[in-house]
Order: C-alpha cells, then structure tokens, then sequence
C-alpha cells in the first residue's frame, strides 16, 4: 500500500490531556477501520480513494477513504492530532455540530484533491487528515489564543503563525508533488475548516480577524500560484 498517498496532520497542543467519549468513539472507528482496511485488501480496494472509481460513480469513496490508512504510523499521526484538537471543537460547537464540522472538512479536503488531481485516473489516496485539518483551522479560529507546535518542532507558537506554516507547507507540497502526502485533502480540509466556522459563528470575523484574513491570503496566494505555474 506504500504506493497511496497519505493524508497526514502534523500538529498537536500541549493543553487537553483528557479526551471526550464524543472524540474517543471517532478516534476508536477510525482505528477499527483502518486495520480492517490493513488486513482485508479487497475492502481497501473498494473503500479507498481513487480517481478512476469516482468517476465511475464511487462518490462514497469521498467519506470512505477518509476512515482507512496506510499504516500504523499514518494512523497515528492522524489518531494523536484528533485527540489533542478535538474536544477544543467539541466544547465550542457541541457533539452534533463537531461530527458535522467533521464529515464536512473531510468531503471538501477529498473534492479539492479529486479536482486537482482531476486527470491522474491513477491517483490513489487514503487519510482523515482533510477533517481533521478542519477541525484543526476549526480550534484555532476559535481559540484566538491557542498556543500549538510542530510535532517535529515543539515549541509553542499563536495559532496564526502555526496556520501559516502549515498552510505555506502544503502549497508547496502540492506544487513539488514528490513526498507521497495528499497535500490537496489537507489544503481542501483546511478552506472547509475556515468556511464552517463562519458559517457557524460570523463573530470569528472580529475574534479571530487578522488570522483569519492571513488564512485567507495565504490560500488565495497560493491558489493562483498553482493555476499559473
């Protein structure tokens, strides 16, 4: 399965050590279906992302996919920035909303990689990391002051400046394409992110204001870099 392109998170806060049974049980399904998913090839085969088999009418590949992984590693990256995330959305938003919120990154990462991977018929993908980069942009539009890290840099950083960074990493990781990670489903994960968190309360625009017009300019920025490489 080395050959799949993984959806991957990278950050994690140093704050919640406690876990909501909301998180845990998404935490938990997610485990349950990628060893499925490891040990029962032709249920990997049908559920997994890939190009050719949506355009054949496979759209419940764009929620599937998102609940299996290519291994244990990729799991756990996905697992452990969920876990610390998670229940920042949870107490904000609510259960109903916060599972939303969920499936709604997780849809919008997966189209933005099927449209940008749109003539690759052989692209293949797994990962919840476009919801989970949602839920991610989710806490920190709504914890203006959140303080976050790099799991491979652990030092804390303002949320914004950890949006940035990430943000600029995967605009870049979608322009060099050569590091195996869906950087599109992240990229797509992240515009969900921002957009249902306006949707679900217009007053981030005065919270959270200024990371969010950097959100948003760093998207924008690299959108039209993409198009006109």
């Amino acid at each position: 399965m080395n050959n799949f392109h993984k959806f991957n998170s990278f950050g994690f806060d140093f704050c919640i050590m406690t876990i909501s049974l909301t998180v845990l049980i998404l935490i938990l399904f997610n485990i349950y279906t990628s060893f499925r998913g490891y040990n029962d090839i032709l249920l990997f085969q049908k559920f997994h992302f890939k190009i050719s088999e949506i355009k054949n009418g496979g759209y419940y590949r764009f929620i599937s996919s998102g609940f299996l992984h290519v291994d244990n590693q990729h799991l756990l990256f996905n697992m452990v920035t969920l876990f610390f995330f998670g229940d920042f959305v949870v107490n904000y938003v609510g259960i109903f909303l916060f599972y939303f919120i969920y499936l709604f990154c997780l849809i919008s990462g997966n189209i933005l990689c099927y449209l940008f991977n749109y003539y690759n018929n052989n692209y293949s993908a797994v990962g919840a990391s476009g919801a989970i980069t949602g839920i991610l942009f989710s806490a920190i539009l709504f914890y203006p002051d959140l303080k976050l890290a790099l799991l491979f840099l652990p030092i804390p950083m303002p949320g914004y400046f950890f949006a940035a960074i990430y943000l600029a990493y995967t605009i870049y990781g979608m322009n060099k394409q050569n590091d195996g990670i869906g950087h599109s489903a992240h990229l797509g994960g992240a515009i969900g992110g921002i957009s249902i968190s306006l949707l679900l309360n217009p007053s981030i625009i005065e919270t959270s204001f200024y990371t969010l017009i950097l959100m948003i300019l760093i998207i924008s920025v690299g959108i039209i870099y993409l198009k006109n490489k």
